[in-house]
């Protein structure tokens, strides 16, 4: 089919389709290990990669609050939480990388993480907007 014969959305939507297709081409040409997938990552990158799979988890999440038990976070994790953060508030709470150094995951994802020491569970919220 000729581009003249696309209506407007159909037309800017095949343009789409065209590119993206040029550049997953590209891209596949390049080597693996020539890639820079800092670039790609966006503000991912900067997550500490013990903690990438939470923050890609609670970014590709469309709900507004997401509960999520220590168990399944360390499910998701793959590594068992440190004790601080089974006792201490402040390791959810806190914005001080010293302190927490998994609060990246959730604050880069733009979500609070709120816990329920008691209950053994978390929920991460994104704020709302006004």
């Amino acid at each position: 089919m000729l581009e003249s014969e696309v209506s407007g959305n159909e037309c800017l939507m095949w343009k789409w389709f065209t590119r993206r297709e040029s550049i997953a081409q590209h891209v596949a040409a390049v080597p693996v290990a020539e890639r820079n997938t800092s670039k790609m990552l966006g503000r991912a990158a900067e997550v500490a990669s013990k903690y990438a799979s939470l923050h890609k988890y609670l970014a590709n999440r469309f709900a507004d609050s997401i509960v999520l038990t220590f168990a399944q976070l360390e499910d998701l994790l793959g590594f068992a939480l440190p004790d601080s953060a089974r006792t201490q508030q402040e390791w959810w709470t806190s914005t001080d990388s010293h302190k927490s150094s998994g609060a990246d995951a959730w604050i880069l994802a733009g979500r609070t993480a709120n816990p329920n020491l008691l209950a053994r569970s978390i929920t991460f919220e994104r704020p709302v907007a006004l």
